[in-house]
């Protein structure tokens, strides 16, 4: 059965981007919606983990693309013009996760 907890996570990471790149990014929301979806491939850290998936597990500061230090060269490069979009959708990506250690 589909849980709450899922639907809020993966609402998070496929329709709020959705929105986000409709919002802010009209031009080209398109494009942006691509990116956010792309970002999503910072879960294959995940594969480095045994098990690979544990529903009790914060990924927050245990994989290496969604460690603390990562998240700080994500900010940096929200500095940056061509890596901007790419790293605001990693910090989004990021918050949603960190929400999921909540829930």
């Amino acid at each position: 059965m589909f849980s709450s907890v899922l639907l809020i996570h993966y609402s998070l990471h496929f329709i709020a981007p959705a929105l986000i790149a409709y919002l802010f990014f009209r031009s080209n929301w398109k494009v942006v919606y691509v990116i956010f979806l792309l970002s999503m491939f910072v879960d294959l850290d995940h594969l480095l983990a045994t098990p690979i998936f544990d529903n009790n597990r914060c990924s927050i500061n245990f994989h290496p693309l969604h460690s603390y230090l990562a998240m700080g060269l994500y900010l940096i490069g929200l500095l940056f013009k061509k890596t901007r979009i790419l790293c605001f959708a990693l910090l989004f990506h990021m918050l949603t996760d960190t929400i999921d250690c909540y829930l």
